[in-house]
């Protein structure tokens, strides 16, 4: 048995703002995928996988007597689980590009009944309901989750949120593989877990001064660079990542690894660059922009750096 290939995702713009109903836009990150895969002779790596599908075909089954909108064969998912059933990816874990969502897309298309396919018509109604479905599967990894990741990684496509209840699938303009502006990965070496990273962000959020600015600079400036991406507005959009960057440096700190802090500065201090968080931080791959990839890479040459998409 090997199931059809899952890829991971890149939430471009909408870290932390999503949760407060800010824009924000994920899209298919094909370098790194997975697929269900089942084997006699499991690798140490796929037994760990193969334990943890364990555990979470009985999440499942809990969840279904729970609730009757949540129909899936889990007697046919604990079989195959019995039979050595595993999940083979590259996306790596705790980086932010949504390795658990792609577990739960490939989980959802082999084991869900009545299951809503990439082929009809997707509504608002219709992505609404599979995001509710994938929140719920996802929980069981993350303790809370929008749904988003396994939603992108299902589809394969852009998605639009445009706020909690309003989502729709999206086209970017086309990438310019001879330009010389980018988005890219930087590796920040060290593995970030969400759950702490998202406790910190609720514990703040108790605060007045935090939440003002969370909705007059943060939301603000994420959802100008939503649409300036969408309409293929790079002037602005360049602008309005600056911004965004300042204000992740000064008020989501705890979220940026420490060694990063002088880098991040330097980049919004020279225009050569701008970082952001990519997911929920605290380590894993931090995202950025550059009007000048050649430049950019320059000034990051100690550091692994991948693009993602060209301008």
């Amino acid at each position: 048995m090997k199931g059809p290939l899952f890829y991971s995702k890149i939430l471009l713009f909408g870290e932390y703002g999503i949760i407060k109903d800010s824009k924000g836009l994920s899209i298919p990150y094909n370098f790194f995928k997975g697929a269900l895969k089942s084997s006699d002779e499991l690798s140490e790596e796929a037994k760990k996988s193969n334990e943890s599908l364990q555990r979470f075909a009985l999440y499942l089954e809990k969840i279904s007597k729970e609730d009757d909108s949540f129909s899936f064969d889990i007697e046919a998912l604990k079989a195959d689980v019995e039979q050595g059933v595993y999940f083979d990816s590259s996306i790596p874990q705790g980086y932010g590009v949504g390795s658990s969502g792609a577990l739960v897309a490939a989980i959802y298309h082999k084991y869900a009944h009545n299951k809503i396919t990439v082929l009809e018509n997707l509504t608002k109604d219709k992505l609404l309901v599979l995001k509710g479905v994938f929140g719920k599967m996802e929980s069981f990894f993350h303790g809370k989750s929008s749904g988003l990741d396994p939603l992108n990684s299902y589809l394969s496509l852009p998605i639009l949120i445009n706020s909690k209840d309003n989502i729709e699938s999206t086209s970017i303009p086309s990438q310019n593989n001879q330009g010389t502006g980018a988005v890219f990965l930087l590796d920040s070496g060290i593995i970030g877990e969400t759950a702490p990273m998202v406790q910190i962000f609720m514990e703040r959020m108790k605060e007045d001064g935090f939440r003002h600015m969370l909705k007059d600079q943060f939301i603000k400036h994420t959802d100008a660079c939503v649409e300036d991406f969408i309409n293929g507005n790079v002037k602005s959009l360049f602008g309005n990542i600056k911004q965004l960057s300042h204000v992740v440096l000064d008020h989501f700190k705890p979220m940026i690894p420490s060694q990063f802090h002088k880098l991040w500065k330097h980049g919004i201090d020279t225009n050569k660059y701008y970082l952001k968080l990519c997911g929920s931080g605290g380590g894993g791959y931090i995202l950025g922009f550059t009007e000048d990839i050649d430049g950019a890479r320059k000034e990051l040459k100690d550091y692994n750096l991948e693009v993602v998409y060209n301008f």
